[in-house]
């Protein structure tokens, strides 16, 4: 199933997309697409609805973010070989984990801001992962089972903040509409391979990013299973999983950054596309 939620900012109602991409209500089934309702048994019945049954969205409302009430919203840094080269950091030995505020979290295609002084916001196209059962010491060969889906994540970053500001990475993640999430939350049985999915990034037509996820150092198992060592997962977190190469602060000889005025387009295969425009906040 792909499920989404869609409608002004605060009021996004729960939907769903079915096999001839018309978007469809599900408010009268559920109050909304949140951790509650991401378990198997409620993604069961959700299953089982027939959606020719359900009434057809008209129009072309606004996108929410396809996860409401997230929990935490964790991520994986130099996650991908190539990328960790081209950051000029080693490839690490264990997975990189940061966090980005859940206030950063936006619609896939509501505008970027960047932030005030900025000089040096980046964009980065990565898997997300949606927790869909509580997860706490789990193994690597159970992780699976505790996730619900999966979505496109633009883990959008000022550098400086990032790197030059005297702390840790949060500091440069967690700006408000810095994490786009969508359109869609995919679920796991459509993606049966979550470590062979091509995924790919465009700044004003220009294509920077081409990865796959299966030149991830970690694996999405693995990650999750990780993860579950340091902290509880509970239903509705979400961990975007690290982003392929190509990213502006790799660009040689010299880095290139986001400006107001700009548009993000970015996707992964069959998860769907994002775009953003950027705009000074």
């Amino acid at each position: 199933m792909k499920l989404l939620r869609y409608g002004p900012v605060g009021q996004e109602k729960p939907g769903l997309l079915d096999s001839s991409n018309t978007l469809r209500d599900l408010s009268g089934v559920l109050s909304d697409i949140e951790g509650a309702q991401l378990g198997d048994a409620a993604l069961a019945r959700l299953r089982a609805i027939d959606p020719s049954t359900l009434p057809a969205v008209p129009g072309q409302p606004r996108i929410g973010p396809c996860v409401a009430r997230v929990g935490k919203f964790i991520c994986i840094g130099l996650n991908y070989a190539d990328h960790a080269a081209e950051s000029g950091a080693a490839i690490p030995t264990e997975p990189v984990i940061f966090n980005k505020w859940t206030s950063a979290i936006c619609g896939p295609n509501d505008a970027v801001e960047i932030p005030r002084g900025s000089t040096k916001t980046d964009w980065e196209v990565e898997l997300g992962v949606v927790i869909g059962k509580a997860a706490k010491y789990i193994t690597e060969a159970q992780a699976l089972e505790h996730v619900a889906g999966y979505c496109v994540v633009n883990d959008v970053s000022e550098r400086e903040w990032q790197i030059e500001r005297g702390g840790t990475w949060d500091k440069g993640k967690g700006f408000d509409t810095f994490g786009p999430i969508g359109p869609w939350l995919v679920t796991r049985d459509e993606v049966p391979d979550p470590q062979n999915l091509s995924m790919w990034l465009e700044v004003d037509g220009k294509r920077f990013q081409n990865g796959n996820t299966k030149t991830m150092i970690f694996t999405v198992a693995q990650i999750v299973a990780y993860v579950s060592q340091c902290m509880s997962l509970q239903p509705g977190d979400i961990i975007s999983t690290g982003t392929p190469p190509g990213v502006g602060l790799g660009i040689k000889p010299q880095p290139i950054y986001l400006k107001a005025g700009q548009t993000m387009r970015l996707g992964i295969e069959g998860l769907g596309e994002q775009q953003q425009t950027t705009v000074n906040a």
